[in-house]
Parts: structure tokens; C-alpha cells; sequence
């Protein structure tokens, strides 16, 4: 029985979430021995095929090319995952949407801003369908173990939708609040197993916001210990701008 035929595309992104892949060591070995990856940019040069059962998306589409790309590579899939926070849920690059393009534009490029067209930032879902999501910044290994071990079955993966101050507290965390720092954990998405906490930083909301957070219950919380509401906001934006944008935008 032939192998599924795996690819790996990056759009707007740093790439973290591939060299995660290709840090899994031993797992890594496993997965491969499942599958077949026909491109990969990161850790072959290789490209095998223009058909895939399985295409694994990193980085967000923030200009017409990437929409155009993601269309014809959505297009050759049998199954498109989402994995890192900017394909997921725009990440670190939907900050742009705060601002004018042109503005923006000009900042990063100068005078020859008009050479680089570019369009507010979108998550990959926002512009094509997306079967499975893999969230963080970067990606926590397990899950996309996980994730495409599902994939690969044809079942559903269910990302967790209760807040990370779940997994957060299962591990004995100290919290975040009570040290004077603002934490984005009442209103992230698990799954992490709590991965930054555990490891004495804060949760930035990198895996996206929960469908109903329990935003009185936050309130509180930010209140109780006297932490700037504007400070909570910046961190909130730092990966969640793009939840902004409606569905024609």
C-alpha cells in the first residue's frame, strides 16, 4: 500500500514550527516511516509530486500572491492542516492590521514601499478551508503528533477550548497573577500542557482566544492585582489581531 504523500508549505511566518518538525528527533523517524514528504523546505530540496494527501500550512497570507498560492495548494489537497499560530490564527504578523497598509508600507520598505503591495493578514481558514489546526508559537510537538496521526485515520481532532490555567494548574504552576504579571491563560486555548508556564514565562495567547471566555472572571482577576487593562490588550494583540476581521475582509 503506497505511503500518504505529505508536503510542507510555509507562507508569512519565521519558520519555528518546521524546525519543531525537524527537531522531533526519534518521533520524527516514526512519523516519516508513515508517510512520505514530498516537499519540505527546511530539511530537503526534493520536490516529488503536485498532488498531496496531506498539506501542512505554516505562516499567515498577507499579500494577493500568498491568496492565490494557498487557493491552488488548497486545491491539490485531499486534507490542509493549519499548524502555528501565524497560519492558525494570523499570529505575530496580524499586528499589521492595527495599522494603515500604506503607512505600513512605508515603514518596513521606504520609498519603494510600492513595489511590495501587501493586504491586511489574514489566517490560512479566513482564505481557504482548513480540516485540522495545529496552534502555538511554536507548535508543541505532541500535538501535532497527534494531529496527523488523526489526519492520517480521517478522524477529528478536537483542539481543547478551555482555558491553559487548566493544564496550568494540573501542574502546579505557581500563577502568573500572583507574581504582578499579566498572563493571557484565562483566555487561551489549551493544549499545551502549559508548555511556557512550566518553564517560568508567561502565556502570550499564542494558540488563540477560547469561543466563550470567562471575561468577568478575567476582569477579576486583572483587577485583584491592580494589572494596566491597556498591558493585558497589547498582549492579547500581540497574536490575536486577526480575529478581528470579518469575513469579507
Amino acid at each position: 500500500m503506497k505511503k500518504p504523500k505529505v508536503a510542507f508549505f510555509d507562507f508569512a511566518c519565521c519558520e519555528g514550527c518546521q524546525l519543531q518538525v525537524a527537531n522531533l528527533g526519534e518521533q520524527l523517524l516514526d512519523v516519516l516511516g508513515a508517510i512520505d514528504v514530498v516537499e519540505f523546505r527546511e530539511v530537503m530540496s526534493e520536490k516529488w509530486d503536485k498532488d498531496y494527501d496531506v498539506a501542512i500550512i505554516e505562516g499567515s497570507i498577507t499579500d494577493e500572491h500568498a491568496v492565490e498560492r494557498i487557493k491552488k495548494i488548497r486545491q491539490r489537497s485531499k486534507v490542509l492542516i493549519a499548524y502555528g499560530s501565524c497560519a492558525t490564527i494570523g499570529g505575530v504578523n496580524g499586528m499589521k492590521n492595527g495599522f494603515d497598509l500604506e503607512d505600513a508600507g512605508k515603514y518596513v520598505y521606504g520609498k519603494d514601499y510600492k513595489f511590495f503591495p501587501t493586504i491586511k493578514t489574514h489566517a490560512v481558514h479566513q482564505v481557504v478551508p482548513v480540516d485540522y489546526f495545529v496552534n502555538g508559537c511554536p507548535i508543541y510537538q505532541p500535538e501535532l503528533v497527534a494531529v496527523l496521526k488523526a489526519a492520517l485515520q480521517g478522524i477529528p481532532y478536537y483542539v481543547p477550548d478551555y482555558a491553559v490555567c487548566v493544564e496550568c494548574k494540573l501542574n502546579e504552576n505557581v500563577c502568573m497573577y500572583q507574581r504582578g504579571v499579566a498572563c493571557m491563560g484565562p483566555v487561551t486555548k489549551a493544549g499545551c500542557n502549559s508548555w511556557c508556564i512550566n518553564n517560568g514565562n508567561i502565556c502570550y495567547g499564542c494558540r488563540g482566544i477560547l469561543s466563550n471566555p470567562n471575561e468577568s472572571g478575567a476582569k477579576d482577576v486583572i483587577a485583584k492585582y491592580s494589572i494596566p487593562m491597556d498591558m493585558v490588550m497589547n498582549k492579547m494583540n500581540m497574536y490575536n489581531k486577526c480575529r478581528e476581521l470579518g469575513e469579507n475582509e
